[in-house]
This record gives C-alpha cells, structure tokens and sequence, in this order.
C-alpha cells in the first residue's frame, strides 16, 4: 500500500540504544573533529586516555545512536525517499559511553501534492526516566502526495538583513564519506562510483548528516565556548549535496540564545533555515 495519512500518531516499540567511547570518538572523526590539529584542538571528542582531558560527545551524535522501533506509516519505494530536514533537542549533555530507551512516533504526514512529507520524532530517556534528547527528521517521499491533505505550516525562516555576526566552518576531507559511513549509514550513494553515477552524481557525496555534524562543530566552538553542555537544540533543511573534500561554512546571525544559520560551500547554501538554541 502507499503512504497512510492515517498513521499519523502511530508509535514504534520502545527499545535500548547503546554507545560505547569507541562510538563517540569514531563519530567525532567522522564529522571532522581534529583534523585541524590532531594533538591539540577537540581531544576531548577524539581520545578517552588524554591526559587532564576527560572524554566529552559532540552534541550531534544523537543523530546516529538509534530511534528504537519504526511505526509504520505505509510502503513504498525506499528510492524515492530524501532526507529534508533534521532537528535535535538535547535535554542534558550526552556522556561517552552508556544505553537508553528509544521511542519513535509519526508526528505528522502532509501532503505536498507531488510528494508526501513524513516527520518521524524519537524521543529517548534514560532506564530511570530522564528524558535525555529528542529529535526530528522530516522524510519527503516523492510520488506519494496528492491525497487532498493538509499541506502543513509554511517557513517563517527569514535571513537577517544584515552581515553574519559570525562564520566559522571547516575543510572536509575527501575521505570524509568513506569514514562518516562507520557511523552506520552504508548507502552506497555516499561510496559506490558507479551508484552515485545512476542517481546522476559524477562521485559520491557527502551523507547529509555528515554536513549537519559539521555545522554543529562550528556552532558548538563558535557558540558555547566548546561546551556541549551549552548545546540546547539544532535545526534546519537539507538544501543541495556536498562533495567530500569541500569546505563547509557556517553563518550564524545572533539575537540572544538564539542564533539563525545558513551552511554554505562558496556561495551555494548547502543546509538551510538553520535554527539553534544554547543554555
């Protein structure tokens, strides 16, 4: 059957997640940490045995540790799916290494007429109740639309009209997709030549979660002085692939704790509408 619009409030089995430091250093290699300066900068994400430096997890890791069991909102085909947009609220800091309870629900599904726009939010807690993240991930899935539903809420996203207060951003290796894939994303668009030469890319690109943990970098050193436990939430919409081995770049317009941000290769917005949160 297709998409149901009727799942919406459907709920997955609630199961354990678990990381080890092992995962968390890989998952901070992955997304660029110390590459810049191995020895020096980001220690604290990249090795568990550094002198005076206590392991710490880059906020975003959220993203790859789990979403417990899937409900099911309809089938369809798995290729005419694409990764839209992602958010993640973090309610306390990440530790390195421990285990969780991960719970995913449809939070809505709207009808973008040529296409059908699932958001699936997990919500995780600790074995004693403490609700530790949450995260939302927008799924559009072309071909699946045109039911007569609801179009859902338009952007209210607008960039400032003025120069960023700040832009910092990173190099990515050209490797990079061939080490972000450890994580678990094994899609052989982001390896495979002569796959991403089908689905009409001349090399392999960058996994889109890749650029957002980049992105988080930047804000999370730019904005809350390293401290992942300053790190509140992140969002915004995949806009255009990235190219392992280019540069990544981060505006960022700051009005309190609230900051807007563009990701940019040159000039090309990559991942937009960028919302972030500190404490």
């Amino acid at each position: 059957m297709p998409i149901n619009p009727d799942a919406v409030g459907a709920v997955g089995e609630e199961s354990e997640i678990s990381w080890t430091a092992k995962d968390s250093m890989l998952y901070a290699l992955g997304v660029g940490a110390g590459a810049s300066d191995p020895t020096g900068f980001e220690l604290e994400f990249t090795t568990e045995n550094t002198r005076d430096v206590p392991q710490r997890v880059l906020p975003t890791q959220a993203v790859v540790l789990g979403r417990g069991g899937m409900p099911d909102y309809g089938d369809f085909n798995l290729a005419a799916l694409l990764h839209g947009d992602q958010h993640i609220e973090l309610h306390r800091e990440l530790p390195a290494a421990g285990s969780a309870l991960a719970q995913s629900r449809v939070a809505a599904i709207y009808d973008k007429v040529k296409a059908a726009l699932v958001v699936l939010e997990t919500s995780v807690r600790s074995h004693e109740g403490e609700p530790l993240w949450t995260s939302r991930a927008g799924l559009f899935i072309s071909g699946e639309g045109g039911w007569g539903g609801d179009r859902g809420p338009s952007s209210t996203w607008k960039q400032p009209d003025r120069a960023p207060d700040h832009v910092a951003g990173y190099d990515t290796r050209t490797d990079q997709a061939l080490l972000y894939r450890l994580n678990g994303d094994r899609n052989p668009l982001h390896s495979d030549p002569s796959f991403s030469a089908l689905a009409g890319f001349d090399t392999p690109i960058l996994h889109g979660l890749c650029t957002f943990g980049v992105t988080g970098r930047a804000l999370l050193h730019t904005l809350c002085d390293s401290d992942p436990a300053r790190f509140a939430s992140m969002g915004g919409r995949f806009k255009a692939p990235v190219l392992p081995g280019q540069r990544l770049d981060v505006r960022m317009w700051v009005d309190g704790q609230t900051t807007v941000f563009q990701t940019c290769v040159g000039d090309r917005v990559v991942f937009d509408a960028g919302v972030f949160t500190t404490r």
